[in-house]
């Protein structure tokens, strides 16, 4: 009986083998993996924005659309719950982009309004900031473009003949990704350039 078992056992799990359940059990985890990276990095961004919006507050105060507009945005950001469930679910997906992609923005302003204070731009308390800034958005950049790869190989086998038989029959859909209209608002990091030219001076007019 003992040994009957044992090549049940087998049997099952050389089907379950050559079905993709394998596949998909380990892509899945991939996913879920690369996403809580993602996440990471968001947090560390959203983490630095307090700090960063007190520095600017020290030098200009007067900017308050500014500064509450990122304050806003980042505790929009805090409001949306970026579990692993978010990953089965486009709607709250789309949610989570368009709140980082707002904050995005409102970092951008930010910055551009800094411009105008060089007092703010020598602060070392500011630069280190923005020096922690500009190393978040590119370890974003890495982190989302993990997660795009992963999911688009998880997609394509719970697509995939056999496997997605094996994938309807446990439950597994396909995963919302970052889409490429919202890359345009997230994906470029807000620019920091302490040494922009200045404009050119129009010519008089004749």
């Amino acid at each position: 009986m003992r040994k009957f078992l044992t090549v049940l056992a087998a049997l099952a799990t050389l089907s379950l083998t050559n079905c993709g359940y394998n596949a998909i059990q380990s892509e899945d985890q991939e996913v879920k993996s690369t996403w809580s990276e993602v996440v990471n990095q968001y947090q560390r961004r959203a983490d630095l924005v307090p700090n960063l919006v007190n520095s600017v507050k020290g030098f200009a105060q007067q900017e308050k659309d500014v500064l509450i507009g990122v304050t806003n945005a980042r505790a929009k950001v805090g409001s949306v719950q970026a579990t692993p469930e978010v990953l089965n679910d486009p709607a709250a997906f789309q949610k989570f982009q368009q709140a980082q992609g707002e904050l995005s923005s409102a970092l951008s302003r930010l910055l551009v309004v800094t411009e105008n204070y060089p007092q703010l731009k020598s602060d070392e308390l500011f630069k280190n900031l923005m020096a922690q800034l500009e190393g978040t958005e590119n370890r974003i950049t890495v982190a989302r473009n993990r997660y795009i790869k992963a999911v688009q190989a998880y997609n394509v086998t719970v697509r995939s003949v056999p496997t997605n038989f094996t994938a309807m029959m446990f439950g597994y859909k396909e995963k919302p990704n970052f889409t490429v209209e919202n890359e345009k608002d997230i994906s470029t990091a807000p620019k920091v350039d302490f040494n922009a030219a200045p404009a050119p001076t129009p010519a008089p007019a004749k």
